[in-house]
């Protein structure tokens, strides 16, 4: 079966400049990802900031040209397609409804938009399309009527859904769909998202900080560090035995509501990733507390994790000197 989006050894470098004499420096923010997301799955990317989550995002969306690698949506290059081609594939849900929305447009025109710039839709059929979609997410024809700043939060992300489904694409991306909203609306998108899936058939490339709404979503997670994917398995799999590193130090970060706990100390110490200054071998290395004599000198390979999937990790290779046995390791996690 084709898959819904493959993805084929994508890199992305910018190019910022440090001063009017200073030569210019790189910055690798995607950095030879490749991955497969069947139809009909949610492919979940977790991360910190700055990982290159949202690069990826815009890469895949045909937003931003790669410098090296390409993306195949059912099949198709998506370099090979014009913008209206890719709109009627692939279409985004950004993070924040107050920004995504042109606040002098009435709901029901947002919505149109995409069957506005296709330029092949009557009037009549995109009247109609517009009130089912609005009604699919919820919304009244009342509401239609109004302008985003009449609308809760909730209600606007509800109007940046229709939008994006709206030309009945098979791939939705959805970058950080409901961190700008209240916790109490959050659930309610979440649930729209999938009751959505199901009905329509879609694919969802899902991006997110938040570990507790991706195990909720995400048929598989990626875990992204510095622009590569260092992790990646089924999400049961990988909540219950975290091969990686830098994965278990992510679940171990999450807040509990449990007084008297504090912060959570997950050993990573002070330093931070930078994008333009990675670090040689595991790229991972200055800040992982099982590092060894391998992993500042050599890239790790991906190897097998439980469950199916992959971790690029020197401590699964049993031939490593010094690495952790991996039923060890599961036990641990």
């Amino acid at each position: 079966m084709t898959a819904a989006i493959e993805v084929r050894g994508l890199r992305r470098v910018f190019r910022v400049r440090q001063g009017l004499f200073a030569p210019p420096r790189q910055v690798v923010a995607v950095d030879g990802v490749s991955f497969a997301v069947p139809a009909g799955s949610v492919l979940g990317v977790v991360g910190e900031s700055g990982c290159g989550k949202s690069t990826l995002a815009r890469l895949i969306l045909g937003l931003l040209p790669p410098t090296e690698g390409e993306v195949l949506v059912d099949g198709r290059r998506l370099s090979e397609m014009d913008r209206r081609a890719r709109a009627r594939l692939i279409q985004p849900v950004f993070q924040d409804p107050f920004a995504s929305l042109n606040p002098r447009r009435r709901v029901k025109d947002i919505v149109a938009m995409p069957l506005v710039a296709q330029g092949s839709v009557p009037a009549a059929e995109a009247a109609r399309r517009v009130a089912e979609m609005l009604e699919r997410v919820g919304l009244s024809q009342e509401q239609g009527e109004r302008f985003p700043a009449q609308l809760s939060g909730g209600q606007r992300q509800r109007v940046a859904i229709a939008r994006a489904l709206v030309l009945r694409p098979r791939i939705v991306v959805c970058d950080e769909p409901t961190s700008a909203l209240d916790v109490s609306v959050q659930a309610q998108i979440l649930n729209l998202l999938a009751e959505l899936r199901r009905d329509l058939g879609l694919t969802y490339l899902f991006i997110s900080h938040n570990l507790a709404v991706v195990e909720h979503v995400a048929s598989e997670v990626a875990v992204m560090y510095l622009g590569r994917i260092v992790e990646r398995n089924e999400s049961e799999a990988l909540f219950r035995a975290p091969a990686h590193p830098y994965t278990r130090a992510l679940l171990a970060s999450v807040l509990t509501p449990e007084p008297g706990l504090g912060v959570p100390d997950v050993g990573l110490g002070d330093t931070l990733p930078d994008p333009a200054n990675i670090p040689p071998g595991c790229r991972f290395h200055p800040r992982c507390p099982q590092a060894f004599g391998r992993c500042p000198a050599e890239a790790p390979a991906a190897w097998p994790a439980a469950g199916g999937g992959f971790a690029e990790c020197h401590l699964l290779d049993p031939a490593a000197p010094g690495a952790a046995p991996r039923e060890a390791l599961r036990q641990e996690a």
